[in-house]
């Protein structure tokens, strides 16, 4: 018999296994699935690992797309998710291993979703009614010995049934209203998949609502006044007191009566210095804001990043809201792990060197983490977004303890002909937490001119622009994140999630974001028959419900009696509009599909459009006028295909933008003959000189010859073992 620790991920069962282990662990496998045996003092242990969600909610009985609908149940993944086949053998692993154990404990990650996925395996996997529960923030040796030996005797409650409860409400929201959109396109005589859900409504009216302002905005006009000038060489930049002049009239009186006006005089000069505070820790929103604001890394990823560095055991659990860092985190023994990194070092040692160490803490927290911080351990191997976001965490930790930076202020005021200007800069007198922060401190500095009370400056010339209001901005992928955390909608884990799918529905597009006609209509169709859908209040109060089934205040039961009933009265209600519904809807995916595909005119019948399409190999682009047109081009079989709207350069046909993982997108012309992808004469002899046989270039991956291939991206080196072997190589011109 032997106690048996439930991990969420593999990666993670492993650390647990060599920091509990008394000599090495005894890695075994059943079906390539790995687990560990090792022991620690008298007691035998084995360590196995889930892969996430092993089981997921399903519908009991019933017909694939009736609704509403309320009766479900766990069912194991393999068997209701599509891709999830591979999760069979783990659950077989760990019901295998149940069977001799005497002692279960959950070594999933604190939060809702790793007490339901600790839950759910104990319960149905291992038979059992509770567990022990392993509670820690990082996965290093000592955090998880700490976990280990002060580990509490039952499943946290709180997180299960609050977790558990907001599976249900997503599943009978997301499900049953899905199901009403789709089944009103079918009874308009089309088929679309639709969705919604209880934050994704509310997620996509608040962007529909911004470009509705933006589409309603009337601008003003409105004009300032600027004066050129210098003084032995030193450039100064003023503008009038009043700064925007509402009434043209009244800049206009300005301009004459300064016209002509070859110098001006100080007539005052101010300088002030302020503190300004080193930045709080990150929690997730935050460090996916910045990520996003220096690295244009989105947020989902900047996510799935942490998370690996998480596993890695390089940082902290990163699903967490809190902006605070508690002394038990040993700041000191981080800062001397982080001093043996030689990036980090000398930024370590100089705030060892302080008296005391204390973060500039925020106000958020968060009860199971603290804010993100890297635990010190050396990472390897780190791909470039990761070394990114990485080096951002640790830097962001160190300038939590620096000094407040001291900025300094100098106003100076002009005197025009009785017309005041202010000339106003701001620099940076003492770094201090800048230092740390650096590269990602992004402020201006201004370079004051030597000046002093009533010192005259010779004027160059003094210009009134003409400008106008402008409209309210878009929304990012980190700002709408923001924005969603503000209004308490969703949760810090799965915001991200959520507007990833408004994209895959194409209920929005592009960067900054903007709703497509199916996102405006889909809208708009929801508040006009069924505005409950999109009812922030009604989404933010079961938000308020779970936090206080959390807090043992209110039991699961109750709040999903109360969603099954809204649920139900905002079906009956959709039902009587169904196919009004239906026609909006089908007329709207119409239009944006064709938005969405068309990339230009055809260049060679010149009359329709050409499209995006997808085929038997894969996406390619077609005119719209075929039989009549047959004109087609192929495409990257790799990558997300969006119309570029332009044209090229050279060659004048439509050009496509290329979007692949981790990589800036690529605008590049659909033309295979257009010059930009013609070879040089070096290139072109090589080519030539391979397809007669003259030379042979071997792939470095397998040993077999390179051969010449075209693509849209023009000629290249490929393996010929393709598609076994993937190897390409650019032909230099």
């Amino acid at each position: 018999m032997y106690e048996l620790i439930i991990c969420e991920k593999p990666q993670a069962a492993k650390r647990i296994a060599d920091a509990l282990a008394d000599g090495k662990p005894i890695k075994e496998s059943i079906n390539k699935v790995p687990f560990y045996k090792i022991t620690r003092g008298s007691k035998d242990i084995v360590i196995a690992a889930a892969v996430g969600h092993l089981y997921n909610l399903q519908q009991k009985e019933g017909k694939k797309w009736e609704f509403p609908l309320f009766d479900i149940e766990w069912q194991p993944s393999h068997k209701s998710a599509k891709g999830a086949s591979f999760t069979k053998k783990y659950l077989d692993v760990l019901k295998k291993l149940a069977k001799e154990a005497d002692e279960f404990t959950i070594a999933t990650d604190l939060d809702n979703e790793g007490e339901v996925i600790g839950l759910n395996v104990m319960r149905y996997a291992c038979k059992q009614k509770d567990a022990n529960r392993m509670k820690f923030s990082t996965l290093t040796k000592d955090d998880l010995i700490e976990a280990y030996e002060h580990k509490s005797p039952s499943i946290e409650w709180g997180l299960a049934k609050a977790g558990e409860a907001r599976h249900y409400l997503d599943w009978y929201n997301g499900i049953n209203y899905s199901r009403a959109l789709t089944h009103s396109i079918k009874a308009a005589g089309s088929f679309k998949i639709m969705s919604t859900g209880r934050v994704q409504g509310p997620a996509l009216k608040i962007i529909v609502d911004r470009e509705k302002e933006i589409e309603a905005f009337k601008p003003e006009p409105y004009w300032q006044i600027e004066l050129n000038g210098e003084k032995e060489k030193q450039e100064i930049t003023a503008w009038h007191s009043a700064d925007k002049f509402w009434d043209r009239s009244k800049a206009d009186e300005v301009m004459s009566k300064v016209k002509g006006q070859k110098t001006a005089s100080v007539s005052s000069i101010e300088k002030k210095q302020f503190r300004q505070s080193p930045p709080t820790p990150f929690d997730l929103t935050s460090m996916q804001v910045e990520a996003y604001r220096l690295f244009r890394i989105p947020p989902k990823e900047t996510l799935e990043i942490a998370q690996e560095l998480y596993t890695s055991g390089v940082i902290s659990y990163p699903r967490t809201s809190s902006q605070k860092l508690p002394d038990k985190i040993g700041y000191k023994k981080v800062l001397n792990a982080l001093a043996k990194n030689d990036n980090y070092s000398a930024l370590a040692k100089k705030l060892l060197s302080l008296p005391s160490l204390k973060p500039n803490e925020g106000k958020k927290s968060d009860p199971a983490h603290p804010a993100i911080y890297p635990t010190g351990s050396q990472p390897r191997n780190l791909k470039d977004r990761e070394a990114k976001v990485y080096d951002l965490v640790v830097k962001r930790f160190l300038a939590t303890f620096a000094e407040p930076a001291v900025r300094e202020t100098m106003t100076t005021e002009l005197d025009c002909n009785t017309e005041r200007f202010i000339a106003k800069g701001t620099r940076t007198a003492e770094k201090n937490w800048h230092e740390f922060y650096a590269p990602y401190v992004k402020l201006e500095e201004a370079e004051f001119p030597v000046l002093e009370k009533n010192d005259i400056i010779n004027v160059r010339k003094i210009t009134m622009h003409d400008k106008e209001t402008q409209p309210p901005k878009r929304y990012t992928p980190a700002s709408i994140i923001s924005e969603l955390e503000k209004r308490n909608l969703g949760t810090k884990a799965t915001r991200a999630s959520i507007i990833d799918t408004l994209f895959h529905r194409n209920y929005v597009d592009g960067t900054p974001i903007k709703p497509t006609g199916l996102g405006i209509k889909t809208l708009e169709t929801l508040e006009k028959h069924a505005p409950r859908i999109i009812d922030e209040e009604l989404t933010r109060s079961f938000e308020l419900d779970m936090e206080n089934i959390e807090a043992g205040k209110q039991e699961p039961e109750q709040v999903l009696s109360k969603a099954k009933a809204a649920i139900t009265d905002i079906i009956a209600d959709f039902r009587k509009k169904e196919k009004e519904i239906g026609n909006d809807l089908k007329s709207a995916s119409i239009e944006t599909r064709d938005e969405l595909a068309t990339i230009g005119k055809c260049p060679e019948c010149k009359e329709k459009d050409l499209q995006i399409r997808r085929g038997k190999f894969g996406m390619f682009v077609a005119c719209s006028g075929y039989p009549d047109c047959k004109t087609t081009f192929s495409l990257p079989s790799n990558a997300k295909i969006v119309p570029a709207k332009k044209e090229c350069e050279k060659c004048g046909f439509p050009m496509v933008s290329v979007i692949k993982r981790a990589k800036r997108p690529q605008e590049i012309c659909i033309n295979p003959k257009c010059e930009t992808k013609q070879l040089g004469k070096e290139a072109e002899k090589v080519v030539k000189d391979l397809e007669k046989g003259n030379i042979e270039k071997k792939c470095p991956k397998c040993g077999k010859n390179l051969v010449a291939r075209k693509s849209l991206y023009g000629a290249f080196l490929g393996c010929s073992g393709y598609p076994k072997c993937r190897y390409t190589e650019k032909l230099e011109n």
